[in-house]
């Protein structure tokens, strides 16, 4: 369990150090995690202690969400004085994203299902 642990965090580690060093506009934690699944895929299977320590995470991650539930109350004047502007950018957000989506899975679907050249491999 500790190695895993330590696996997990050694990946947000190489993370912070690549967004630190690159500068780029992606928080470590995430690019961490993209190295995880790279190192997973190149694997082919989670190693106990990995499991182990991921599961002991996910059973207590309803009070790792308390922070973010602290920081809605804290701010709520802020939030109550901008409801209007932060309802609009979901709704306005939430439609663009589906929009995107929709058209990307046409077009997917659409080079998917052109006939190919003699010769070619449809990939």
């Amino acid at each position: 369990m500790v190695a895993g642990f330590l696996v997990l965090l050694c990946c947000q580690l190489l993370g912070e150090l690549i967004v630190y060093g690159l500068d780029i506009p992606v928080p470590g934690a995430v690019v961490g995690m993209v190295l995880l699944l790279i190192g997973l895929m190149l694997r082919g299977e989670v190693a106990g202690g990995l499991r182990t320590s991921s599961e002991g995470l996910l059973s207590i991650l309803p009070m790792m969400l308390v922070p973010a539930g602290v920081g809605l109350m804290v701010h709520f004047e802020l939030i109550a004085a901008g409801w209007v502007a932060i309802l609009a950018a979901l709704v306005v957000s939430t439609f663009v994203t589906l929009l995107i989506v929709t058209l990307l899975l046409k077009w997917t679907h659409s080079s998917a299902d052109k006939p190919h050249a003699q010769g070619e491999v449809n990939e």
